[in-house]
Parts: structure tokens; sequence; C-alpha cells
């Protein structure tokens, strides 16, 4: 992917996440449309910049192949960029919310669940739609269109 594309694969992540979580995080947590919004575009912000670093180092390990990685190999990108993302997130959720580690943890448990399911799903689609596109684009070349 170059540099261009990994932006908008971040941003359009980013832009669903941030549709999800702030409704379900003012349900949880109990705090407001404002507080969770501004939590949930610093998240954003955050995790778009790990995202962008953690998968130019996963892609030099995984390779380019995106389309044949196996379940078991999208299942272990997932899981460890969601651990590199609570490491740098809980300080930031204990202090925006004011909640103690604990209660922060078990928050961020449950957000990591529904996040590896998200993240799992979105990449899938997304390498299938871009698999699509580029068989389409590579066909329309071949026929001089």
């Amino acid at each position: 992917m170059s540099t261009r594309e990994r932006i908008f694969h971040a941003l359009i992540f980013e832009i669903i996440a941030i549709a999800l979580f702030v409704p379900i995080s003012m349900w949880v947590t109990g705090q407001g449309a404002g507080a969770m919004t501004g939590l949930a575009i610093t998240l954003s912000l955050i995790a778009m910049s790990w995202n962008y670093v953690y998968n130019i180092l996963f892609d030099r390990y995984a390779g380019e192949d995106r389309i044949n990685r196996s379940l078991k190999l999208r299942m272990t990108h997932s899981l460890l960029f969601e651990a590199g993302l609570m490491v740098i997130c809980i300080p930031v959720i204990m202090w925006w919310t004011q909640l103690d580690l604990l209660t922060v943890f078990l928050l961020d448990l449950g957000a990591i669940l529904f996040f590896l399911v998200y993240t799992l799903a979105f990449n899938w689609v997304y390498d299938h739609c871009r698999y699509r596109l580029q068989q389409r684009q590579m066909a329309l070349e071949s026929h001089g269109g």
C-alpha cells in the first residue's frame, strides 16, 4: 500500500469507529456527548498514528500480499495492534474520564473485544474491495480503456 492509501485506509477505519464509539461510550460511562466525542477524536488520532506505523511494520513481516492472508495471521495482526493501542490509550482514557485504572482497564477490554471483531471485519472487507477494484482497473487497462 502506498502512503496515500494507508492514510485513506486509516481515515475510513477511524470515521466508522468514531460513529460507533461515541454512542456506545456515552451509554457505558454515563458521560456526555461532548466529552465522549472529544475522547473519541483524541483516541482516533492516536490510533491513526499507531495504525500507520504498526501496519508498515506488520507488512514488512507478513509481506504485501494482503488478499491471501490467513485467518490466523489476520487475528494475530488484530491482537497485536490492539495490545499496542491499549498500552498507549489507557493513561489517556483515565485522565480524560477521571476513572480509576481498574474501571478503565475493564472498559478497554470491552472496547478491545469489540474492535478486534471490527478490525478483522473492516480489513477483510477493505482488502477484498481493494482487490476487486485493482482487478477491474487491470481489466480496463488490458482492454485499452
